[in-house]
């Protein structure tokens, strides 16, 4: 009981330390608000409301039938202009696509001379002009189909291929980004405030206090790593509801307490990380560098940008051992899929057990340098 109690008041001592440092706070609420709300905005892979004009010279019932197939919100509404104004309104940059309609262009398609209708596109809006050129071609293409099979009583496709899409129907970038914005926000802060709480004790001298009095290393590391797992489950709870649901108003599926305990056990890992790099780092700017070289590439490889279906095979094999490859597995299972304990509880041992693994080598790496500086 004496143990838990020192932990206890250990960790008070490290969130009144925390929330008196400004810039540690205000970094904390940035990556778990702004971060996520410009990340879930910013970052569309879809087409949205593409600006288009249409030269019609043929004037005819297809021609019109083209122009109004282009509608929201993948298209703003086209907007009928002259061949001779195409140049100079792509150059000012008004529209991003201008379907051009030859003349005599229906009655080429009806003789089946095979016309040529042409589409321009401004490729500086890289995403809207590889998305939309593609969607441009496909509703160009079945509005002409379809006019060409009423008039000549041609039966259409014999197959009506139908699409489902599950658990993002309308494919929004917006509901994967920004859950995956929080999971990369929990392997920074995990990691940094965890870090930073033993430098700051370094730079600070207050290690040698902590050392004279009646406390172990084990007490000292775990104050720090509850302290810092409780500020982040709290930031993560409040940004799930308030930015994710309430303001990005993105609907999550699966249950938010069960990847909330997840969360609290991928912690006590990514904290103890954070512990290990801080033994190292003598100052700040060291624990930035040492960030560098370690989460980032467990970030970036943890399957939260690009699959591990798309890595190398080896490199796929090789994250296995790491807990954020799993973490990040049944947060999309849960909150995506709606996946329950039944379901993810494989990736929640993986990372019990990955985790207290490194935790147990941390703390070992803390007694040892706590060892070596009272030497």
């Amino acid at each position: 009981m004496r143990s838990l109690s020192n932990i206890f008041w250990l960790g008070t001592k490290e969130l009144r330390s925390f929330f008196s440092d400004w810039v540690l706070l205000g970094f904390a609420i940035y990556s778990f608000s702004l971060a996520v709300i410009s990340q879930a905005q910013s970052n569309s892979q879809e087409l949205y409301h593409a600006s288009i004009a249409v030269v019609d010279e043929d004037h005819s019932e297809l021609s019109r039938r083209i122009t109004h197939a282009f509608i929201m919100p993948l298209f703003k509404p086209p907007v009928l202009i002259a061949q001779s104004d195409i140049e100079h309104l792509m150059n000012d940059g008004q529209y991003t696509f201008v379907i051009d309609i030859p003349p005599n262009f229906q009655r080429d398609v009806l003789a089946g001379r095979q016309p040529g209708l042409q589409v321009n596109v401004d490729a500086t809006a890289m995403v809207q002009a590889g998305l939309g050129s593609g969607d441009a071609q496909q509703i160009i293409n079945t509005e002409i189909a379809q006019f060409i099979s009423r008039n000549e009583s041609t039966p259409l496709s014999p197959v009506n291929l139908a699409i489902r899409i599950a658990f993002n129907p309308n494919v929004t970038t917006a509901w994967f980004t920004s859950v995956m914005g929080i999971i990369g926000s929990i392997n920074i802060l995990a990691i940094i405030l965890a870090g930073a709480a033993l430098v700051r004790e370094l730079e600070h001298g207050t290690m040698d206090h902590l050392m004279v009095m009646p406390v172990t290393p084990f007490e000292i590391a775990m104050s720090k790593i509850w302290a810092n797992v409780s500020v982040i489950a709290v930031a993560v709870s409040l940004s799930l509801y308030l930015v994710v649901r309430m303001l990005l108003k993105i609907p999550i599926t699966g249950s938010i307490p069960l990847f909330l305990s997840g969360t609290a056990l991928y912690l006590f890992f990514a904290t103890a990380v954070g512990l290990f790099l801080g033994t190292i780092a003598r100052s700040m700017p060291q624990l930035g560098l040492l960030y560098m070289l370690v989460a980032v590439p467990m970030n970036v490889l943890s399957g939260s940008a690009t699959p591990l279906e798309s890595m190398p095979p080896w490199l796929a094999t090789v994250m296995q051992a790491s807990p954020s490859t799993h973490f990040v597995a049944f947060a999309q299972a849960i909150l995506y899929r709606g996946a329950g304990l039944d379901v993810v509880w494989p990736q929640f041992l993986a990372i019990g057990g990955i985790g207290a693994l490194f935790l147990a080598l941390s703390l070992a790496r803390f007694r040892s340098a706590l060892r070596s500086a009272s030497s």
